[in-house]
């Protein structure tokens, strides 16, 4: 990979298009130019996701996933004051998205801007204004509108079933820190833009077949409930949640042993632990208890398959996250080495470059 900063630009570019879970046209449609870039083709299901075809070495298949839904939010109803009553979309607590900069996204492709606040937005004026319960009947969106009750809402094109996005506030420090909402799962999207684009410029080949899914409705439990029947083995690129007890941090890469839905793969599992010891990839096996991904709902629809969870260490997931770039490094490591085309050379000069920048 020649341009070592790509994986933070393409990051950040995606984590600005607005995709909560059912709103994700618009970020398909960038990735598929940028894969199309890279000589892979792209094809899409139904319900809207990706998928992407590397041909392999073997005819065998290996499923990968990635996810670019994200969380957000539904007008709910308009409330007499002209203020929007929201419902969520994928689950996230009240108090992280409180005095955040929002859009609504109207059913007519029109786009207005406003912040998420509570009914009671103000220590000067409410007295429940500290103590009010953070939950959605007590949450609100206010429109940078001029507008005085809900027929002027009304006449702006706004009402029920819009959709409403989160602004990220992407920040990439000099000290390799990514700050931003969004980074689950788009920090993991971003990665396996970055092996696209290796496999690209260095003309390797992955020992199997690779099926690339790029999900749109992780978020809310059915992501990956389809995948194709060739695909034997199905590994989730996703993040790794950090926590008091648990042993990831943001420099490394996380495998999830379990999480909510159960153990993933042993011997799955084994691999990728035995991939990381041999080409010193930094990586912490970790249990999520309340957790779950594309590889949990495609087992939980019946998918005939083996599977397993990879991901960068994000903190203060599902809120304002953070990771660091050496998080993303060793994830590309292991994933290139998962799919068998990690040249421990190119990939040393590659990261002997990335830290000279750090």
């Amino acid at each position: 990979m020649k341009d070592i900063n790509y994986i933070v630009d393409i990051l950040e570019e995606i984590v600005n298009i607005p995709s909560p879970s059912g709103y994700t046209k618009q970020v398909m449609e960038r990735i598929e130019k940028e894969v199309a870039g890279f000589g892979f083709s792209s094809a899409y299901n139904r319900k809207g996701g990706m998928l992407i075809t590397v041909p392999g070495r073997t005819e065998t298949v290996l499923g990968l996933s990635a996810h670019v839904d994200t969380l957000g939010a539904m007008v709910r109803s308009i409330r007499p004051d002209g203020t929007l009553a929201i419902v969520s979309v994928g689950g996230f607590m009240m108090q992280s998205v409180e005095g955040s900069y929002c859009r609504i996204h109207t059913r007519e492709g029109k786009t207005f801007t406003g912040t998420v606040q509570t009914k009671a937005p103000s220590v000067h004026t409410y007295d429940d204004a500290r103590t009010l319960e953070r939950k959605e009947a007590n949450m609100e969106v206010r429109l940078d509108e001029i507008v005085r009750g809900k027929e002027d809402v009304e006449e702006l094109g706004i009402g029920p079933g819009d959709f409403i996005s989160f602004d990220p506030k992407f920040v990439y420090t000099d000290s390799g820190f990514i700050k931003s909402r969004h980074l689950d799962d788009k920090a993991s999207a971003a990665v396996i833009l970055g092996l696209l684009k290796y496999l690209h410029e260095t003309g390797r080949q992955p020992e199997q077949t690779l099926k690339i899914a790029i999900s749109n409705y992780e978020e809310v439990g059915h992501g990956c409930s389809y995948i194709p029947e060739d695909i034997e083995e199905f590994l989730a690129i996703d993040m790794g949640a950090l926590g008091d007890d648990l042993s990831g941090d943001e420099y490394r890469v996380s495998i999830c042993a379990k999480d909510s839905s159960g153990p993933y793969d042993f011997d799955m599992t084994n691999r990728l632990i035995s991939l990381a010891k041999e080409y010193g990839i930094g990586y912490a096996v970790d249990i999520f208890p309340h957790y779950g991904s594309d590889v949990s709902s495609a087992l939980s629809a019946g998918n005939d398959i083996r599977g397993a969870l990879i991901g960068p260490g994000v903190s203060a997931s599902h809120g304002q996250e953070r990771t660091h770039i050496k998080g993303l490094e060793q994830t590309w490591m292991l994933l290139a080495a998962y799919v068998g085309v990690l040249d421990k050379e190119l990939s040393r000069k590659f990261f002997e470059q990335l830290k000279a920048q750090l």
